[in-house]
């Protein structure tokens, strides 16, 4: 679990930064009841799967009860990082072959509990689309203070579009130097055209001149 730096190094610059993101999502929910938090980027290895595992990590820290989703069917990865078996998740409730209870894994963190992504199927977009998808996540909102949810590049597949269109916000994650402007404005208005709430942005591997590490900033939240 070496990526989960807000778990491991709690005291390190990267970890301060995920807490500042942490306290502009929480100013960005004051007038609103968000409960679900979907993260995706433009483009592969962004760091979005990074990003919303610390994150995840920090409200939970909150002694808020938090749940992560993996709803990155293409390249499902969150089981990975804490080093869990990915047999049954949420791909596996949906389709009625396991009980909620039976696919959630609890972790060694207090208050956050892990919902892998499952079997893969064959049409990613029309089960994150269907109507099972939207109550599960209603019934999941019952239990949690926070759900946060992984999802695939919206520059690359529809995914993270189809989620985004009912989630209660949208976090997109940039690599400085990684991604060209034309692909983040098209991604942008994929996200735009759901109309997903887009509450802000995470700059990925930015090398501060002064000093010699990677931070991560949010901005333009609404």
């Amino acid at each position: 679990m070496k990526e989960i730096i807000s778990y491991n190094d709690p005291k390190s610059v990267i970890s301060e930064q995920y807490r500042a993101i942490r306290t502009s999502i929480q100013y960005s929910n004051v007038d609103k009841n968000m409960k679900t938090i979907l993260v995706t980027s433009s483009d592969k290895n962004e760091g979005k799967t990074t990003t919303v595992v610390n994150l995840a990590v920090n409200f939970a820290n909150l002694d808020k009860k938090v749940l992560l989703i993996d709803c990155d069917l293409r390249n499902p990865s969150v089981h990975k990082m804490f080093k869990m078996g990915n047999i049954y998740g949420f791909t596996d409730i949906l389709v009625h072959n396991r009980e909620m209870s039976k696919c959630i894994q609890k972790t060694e963190m207090k208050n956050l509990d892990i919902l892998t992504a499952g079997a893969i199927p064959p049409n990613p977009a029309e089960l994150l689309s269907s109507d099972s998808m939207k109550h599960l996540i209603e019934e999941l909102k019952n239990v949690y203070d926070y759900i946060f949810i992984d999802t695939p590049p919206i520059g690359l597949v529809t995914d993270a579009g189809v989620l985004a269109s009912f989630i209660d916000g949208t976090v997109l994650v940039v690599k400085s130097e990684g991604v060209e402007m034309k692909q983040l404005e098209e991604s942008k208005k994929k996200l735009d055209s759901v109309n997903a709430n887009i509450i802000g942005a995470v700059l990925n591997s930015y090398k501060a001149q002064k000093n010699d590490y990677y931070y991560y900033s949010y901005y333009g939240s609404k």
